[in-house]
């Protein structure tokens, strides 16, 4: 967590200064009781005297700015930054305008821009914290952080009793996944501000990856029991749901995993779909119903694990229309073939995410019910006994299986084990949940294995340090695309003997299908639901980082088993 919201107490304190500062103009009035309705909570009733102050008054900027502050306290992203836009233009020396921009743009992932706007603002503020802040969140979030921790050092030096910098310091060692130095600044923030929301919601984050999930949760709600920004309360929520999962309780985890969906959560998707919503209980028998795949590639897979028991809800006389990722087509429409499947189309409104349904949006009438795929965990999936033991859900196509088996038969001799060693997603610290390349070597020196990338992306480096550091050649399939043919990507895994590495979409998709699978997983991982396996998975056998960040133990395991597997052993889990 970076730069403050809007919402919150100490940016509504300035925008009610910069109203103070109003000449008596025509507009002045309208525009303080529209600032009445921002500090009453109502941005709505706050954007219609604002907009009644600008018919007096087109040129105040005053009038702009809190316009600009009512849309996007009513999540109207985009035509808020035009706000914001307009009232620097009217009012340049007002710097804290740019400061509010940058905030938005920052929301909106205008990352560069909200650097040159923190900028702006700094040169006309020196001394101001926040703007030092905002910057290295900016920066953070583009990955600059040994940028982010000069700023941030220079600046304690002049301000070492700030709990915001200490904080900020905190996000950038998480980033860099030193977990335990991240916990210290966090805890000095709190020492020198002990009602600081945004350190104990990231002092709980940090817990949740070193593996303390009860910790995390108590954590998380110490930082909701404070004065949190309504977007801000949203995030730690959902947060919250994830953690309550981890902890083994899955239903009421699901629950609350619905505020992913709310408006005043800042990354929900708005779903372009205007029918009835299913809620749990709801009778399916002989009806028609629409669900729409949500989140991240792997994540349309992993839910997906819900849908044969909604075609059995439905019924002989009920109909299954789904719409998912484009890549993943060919791949439904073999599994449920009397669904109508087809694409799901995402596009950015006014800085929200809006999911389309093309291929059914000329019937959404015919649908009596619909809901986004996770929201179906609430009723199928509320305990770990409701995950059911099959060898797959997904169906890979079977001749393509049998063309990648006689390919692989012609690859370097010994068992085929297909590697996957990162995610492809570099947003939200991902990298820390992966553990470096070096750390693979004692598994890649297993002899008697053929290694096969299955790794998407630019992987050259990776292959060639293996080449050159490890004396081990990480055999490359010839003549697919693995990032973008999916469906012969889920037959190439089909035809391993193993797939070994952490959860990305190839994995997710490789395990669905049936593959034999290891999964290399970090403390603090929710989709484990608080075992040590994979339920959605059964097949799966998984290793677990004890303590974050020391990955050469749990790599030596890896290893061993490597070695047993080489040898003719089984590729399943441990019994018990």
């Amino acid at each position: 967590m970076g730069a403050e919201p809007a919402g919150s107490a100490a940016a509504l304190a300035r925008l009610n200064a910069a109203i103070g500062e109003l000449k008596v103009l025509s507009a002045a009035p309208l525009v303080r009781r529209a600032a009445a309705a921002l500090n009453a909570g109502d941005p709505e009733e706050g954007a219609r005297w604002a907009i009644k102050a600008l018919e007096k008054d087109e040129t105040s900027g005053v009038a702009w700015y809190v316009l600009a502050f009512a849309r996007e306290r009513s999540g109207d992203f985009g035509s808020s930054i035009k706000c914001y836009e307009k009232a620097l233009e009217l009012l340049p020396d007002h710097a804290q305008i740019a400061n509010d921009l940058g905030r938005l743009a920052m929301r909106m992932g205008m990352r560069e821009q909200a650097e040159k706007l923190y900028l702006h603002f700094i040169q006309r503020n020196p001394e101001n914290v926040e703007g030092y802040n905002n910057l290295v969140s900016a920066l953070r979030e583009q990955g600059r952080y040994d940028e982010a921790i000069e700023i941030l050092k220079a600046t304690l030096e002049k301000h070492p009793t700030s709990a915001l910098l200490w904080n900020s310091l905190g996000t950038v060692m998480t980033e860099l996944g030193d977990m335990p130095t991240a916990l210290i600044f966090y805890d000095e923030a709190l020492k020198l501000q002990p009602e600081f929301p945004k350190a104990r919601y990231n002092r709980a984050a940090t817990l949740l990856a070193m593996g303390d999930t009860e910790g995390a949760l108590a954590a998380c709600d110490a930082a909701l029991a404070g004065d949190v920004a309504e977007d801000d309360r949203q995030m730690m929520l959902l947060a919250r749901s994830t953690m309550l999962i981890e902890l083994g309780r899955i239903g009421e985890g699901w629950d609350h995993y619905e505020v992913r969906l709310r408006r005043q959560y800042d990354d929900s998707t708005v779903f372009a779909v205007e029918r009835p919503v299913w809620s749990p209980g709801d009778d399916l028998a002989g009806k028609s119903m629409l669900v729409v795949a949500e989140q991240g590639l792997g994540d349309e897979v992993l839910f997906s694990n819900v849908l044969e028991d909604v075609i059995r809800d439905l019924g002989p006389d009920g109909r299954l229309a789904l719409a998912v990722e484009r890549r993943l087509v060919p791949l439904f429409k073999r599994t449920f073939p009397d669904a109508d499947v087809g694409e799901h189309l995402t596009v950015l409104f006014h800085g929200r995410t809006v999911r389309l349904v093309p291929h059914v949006e000329d019937k959404l009438d015919s649908f009596d019910l619909w809901a986004p795929m996770a929201s179906l965990l609430r009723q199928y999936r509320r305990t770990l006994d409701a995950f059911p033991v099959r060898d797959r859900y997904l169906t890979p196509d079977p001749e393509r299986i049998e063309h990648w088996r006689s390919v692989l038969a012609q690859a370097p001799a010994g068992r085929k084990v297909g590697l996957l060693w990162k995610s492809a997603i570099k947003a939200q610290g991902r990298d820390r949940y992966f553990s470096p390349f070096d750390a693979w070597a004692p598994v890649l020196k297993t002899p008697g294995l053929t290694f096969v990338n299955l790794q998407y992306g630019d992987c050259a480096e990776e292959l060639e340090q293996a080449r050159r550091d490890f004396g081990v050649e990480i055999w490359t399939p010839p003549g697919i695309d693995l990032k973008n043919d999916l469906d012969d990507l889920a037959a190439l895994c089909c035809a391993m003997d193993l797939v070994l590495g952490f959860s990305n979409a190839t994995f997710n998709i490789a395990a669905a299908c049936g593959a034999p699978v290891w999964l290399v997983s970090t403390p603090g991982v929710w989709p484990r639901l608080g075992t040590r396996r994979y339920p959605w998975y059964p097949q799966a056998r998984v290793f677990v980082l004890d303590t974050y960040g020391d990955w050469d133990p749990l790599m030596a395991e890896v290893a061993g088993a490597l070695g047993e597997f080489a040898q003719g052993g089984t590729a399943a889990p441990p019994k018990g």
